[in-house]
């Protein structure tokens, strides 16, 4: 019995050290200062995660270093490409960011744009029965997709909620998403041929996982890196923060050489302010349509003539695409752009 209570205690302490030290972390200045030793030649490497002031970066050899950041060099986030050199203790300074390819970003609590992770090249939509998805989110999400440039995709998860009908009736809600280009995979947990051809569209992509909570997106990235454990357990031996690293966008290994960011913050994404055109170009199957209109500045609204609307009523454009087109129109675009009257 006594033993027990000792244990209990041991473990309380435990925690409080581990809170103690990540404040400490966490208050640290997030950069060193120029005159700190560098010891070998600089190297590059990629950030699998970053916490803090505090960064896991993955060197040549894939081997993670714990790594501070050299001031006035920019902010990296997960998937930076970073020119690095190693310090005292086995560990290393970041000196330089490399250019991005593209950059996954959500306005900040001052509606500036904060990059969420950064060189990928799919960015991949879960839904499932339950929660109701939300097409305003999805699109949302395809939009950004187009705006920066990857390929984006559709994966219904958990269709083993359904039974036949239901499942048919759901896939045929998503369908113009298929209709439209993007490829659309239909799985459960279950079976796992179900994640056969999705499992094959990761390969030699880094891509991201975006989706409502509550999606069954922890349980899909259990599914897709089975050595999950050994990566997380390497990301806490290199940052020194324990399972805490996993509350912070992490780029893992897949087995068939491709990168899969987990994020947390892509639960909540919403847009930021872009401009009229921008959003138009982020509705792929818009593109015929554009310029066709009577009015240049056209909303798609009630305006004559209408290209877009036109389209709509011939089933070339999705009606709830235009819906959301035009919802988005009014929430994101700039009141001078939104406000422009016919």
């Amino acid at each position: 019995m006594t033993k027990r209570r000792l244990s209990e205690r041991q473990l309380e302490r435990i925690r409080a050290i581990q809170a103690r030290r990540r404040s400490h972390l966490e208050t640290r200045p997030d950069a060193v200062s120029e005159d700190i030793e560098l010891i070998g030649e600089p190297e590059i490497g990629r950030v699998v995660v970053r916490y803090g002031a505090n960064l896991a970066v993955e060197d040549a050899t894939g081997q993670l270093v714990h790594c501070l950041v050299r001031r006035n060099i920019g902010q990296p986030v997960c998937g930076d490409h970073v020119v690095w050199q190693r310090i005292s203790d086995a560990q290393g300074v970041v000196t330089a960011l490399l250019p991005r390819t593209t950059v996954l970003s959500r306005p900040d609590f001052n509606d500036q744009p904060k990059a969420l992770a950064v060189n990928l090249s799919q960015l991949i939509v879960l839904i499932a029965p339950e929660p109701e998805p939300s097409t305003y989110l999805i699109d949302q999400y395809l939009v950004a997709a187009e705006l920066i440039g990857v390929e984006a995709m559709l994966v219904g998860n958990k269709m083993d909620l359904l039974d036949a009908p239901a499942r048919r009736a759901f896939e045929r809600r998503f369908a113009h998403y298929a209709a439209i280009g993007y490829r659309t995979f239909w799985t459960t947990l279950h079976d796992s041929t179900t994640l056969t051809t999705l499992i094959a569209a990761l390969a030699e992509h880094t891509s991201v996982l975006v989706g409502q909570s509550g999606v069954g997106k922890s349980s899909l990235v259990k599914i897709l890196l089975p050595d999950l454990a050994i990566q997380i357990g390497q990301l806490s031996a290199a940052t020194g923060l324990g399972r805490h690293t996993t509350s912070a966008t992490t780029c893992y290994r897949l087995p068939a050489n491709g990168r899969l960011i987990d994020s947390p913050g892509v639960r909540s994404f919403r847009l930021g302010a872009i401009s009229r055109d921008e959003l138009q170009q982020g509705f792929r199957e818009f593109q015929p349509h554009l310029g066709r209109c009577k009015f240049a500045n056209c909303h798609h609204n009630h305006e004559p003539n209408c290209a877009i609307r036109d389209a709509v009523n011939a089933g070339l454009i999705a009606p709830e695409r235009l819906s959301n087109f035009q919802h988005l129109r009014t929430a994101h675009l700039p009141r001078s752009h939104s406000d422009a009257t016919h």
